[in-house]
């Protein structure tokens, strides 16, 4: 065996579509001692992370923690909790995403009906309506507020109203839009919300805010079978996250990586939520204008547009767009995503997340650009 040696990453700018660039006070905070996750200064920091998140959500939910596994394990706390054998969820699909919450109710034994949309165009309200005349027996309508494959964002507020209005609660992707759009739990009436911490929070991957409103809380203490987690049974993990200032064990929480969320929502709070979502907008704006001159478009309609992750069409002078990627990569140490699913090989995805969203890195990826396609 060769004698291996200590990891150094070689320094990039992240402009893909996550992670993101992590803040140096968040990379600070992680190197901070480590203590027990049952130590009274430990649990107490957990509470104030609480309060934190419910500031980044706009909610009063008890009910709102970070799981201990990135936003896929937040994904399927979500549903592992809210759904049991023979439930029927209505699934908005318009992108990667929605496909994976299609996957979910059905290893739950739920039952999904899906209402698709073209990729890149927003879930259609209509549609949905439709689908819940058609099932007035479904229990809860989900969707992704913000499509990461696609970079389009929904109108969340309607699509809740129309689930509530059938007497369904609402399950809703926020991965990418918690800290860099506007984001409304309350407000806009949604149940269950999971995120991550690598988007636009610009903390490192590895955990998944979520929150629960009063009804979705009584219906995981109202369930007729056991969660079929042991690890995601909320039933069991708040008794670690809860109130009481005695915790019952039920996991070792990664504490170091939950320092480097504490700071995290440290940081989003000074700067303030609405701040927050104006430096994402006005950058965004920046960053088009740019690949604008650079004849490169985008392939969702502005409206709907999320402005931290841009969705673009790739020219059509490129013959080999993964090896443009790599160009940027090796010569200019700039990642940006490639498309997924039915849109590989056709756009490009470029992040502007959280501490990446500056015009610094507007202008290194607008210079890369234009030096690669030339």
């Amino acid at each position: 065996m060769r004698q291996v040696t200590s990891f150094n990453p070689p320094v990039r700018t992240l402009m893909g579509p996550g992670p993101s660039d992590v803040n140096p006070r968040i990379l600070s905070a992680m190197a901070r001692p480590t203590i027990g996750h049952l130590d009274p200064a430990f649990v107490a920091m957990m509470d104030e992370i609480k309060l934190m998140l419910q500031y980044a959500f706009q909610t009063k939910n008890e009910l709102t923690i970070a799981v201990s596994a990135p936003g896929s394990a937040g994904m399927e706390t979500c549903f592992v909790n809210l759904i049991e054998p023979g439930d029927k969820v209505i699934v908005c699909q318009n992108g990667v995403f929605g496909g994976r919450m299609k996957e979910n109710v059905e290893r739950c034994g739920g039952i999904a009906i899906m209402v698709e949309d073209n990729w890149g165009e927003p879930v259609d309200p209509g549609k949905l309506e439709d689908a819940l005349k058609a099932h007035t027996d479904a229990i809860i309508v989900a969707f992704v507020h913000a499509e990461t494959s696609t970079g389009v964002v929904s109108d969340a507020k309607t699509l809740c109203n129309i689930a509530h209005k059938n007497d369904c609660l609402t399950i809703v992707d926020a991965v990418t839009s918690l800290g860099g759009s506007e984001l409304l739990l309350d407000d806009w009436g949604i149940d269950a919300v999971y995120s991550g911490t690598q988007k636009c929070l610009s903390c490192t991957p590895g955990l998944s805010p979520v929150s629960f409103s009063e009804a979705a809380v009584n219906r995981i203490q109202s369930r007729k079978t056991r969660v079929q987690s042991w690890f995601l049974d909320l039933n069991l993990v708040m008794g670690y996250w809860g109130e009481n200032a005695k915790r019952a064990y039920h996991h070792t929480a990664p504490i170091n990586s939950l320092y480097a969320l504490h700071e995290a929502l440290v940081i989003l709070q000074e700067e303030g939520l609405e701040n927050a979502w104006r430096r994402h907008q006005s950058n965004h704006i920046l960053l088009r204008e740019g690949l604008k001159a650079l004849g490169i478009g985008f392939i969702v309609e502005e409206n709907a547009r999320l402005p931290q992750l841009n969705a673009v069409s790739i020219p059509d002078s490129v013959k080999d767009e993964a090896q443009i990627r790599q160009t940027l990569l090796n010569e200019y140490g700039l990642e940006i995503g490639a498309g997924l699913g039915n849109l590989a090989g056709k756009i490009w995805r470029i992040g502007l997340m959280g501490y990446a969203s500056n015009k610094k890195n507007i202008a290194h990826c607008l210079r890369a650009l234009q030096d690669v396609l030339n």
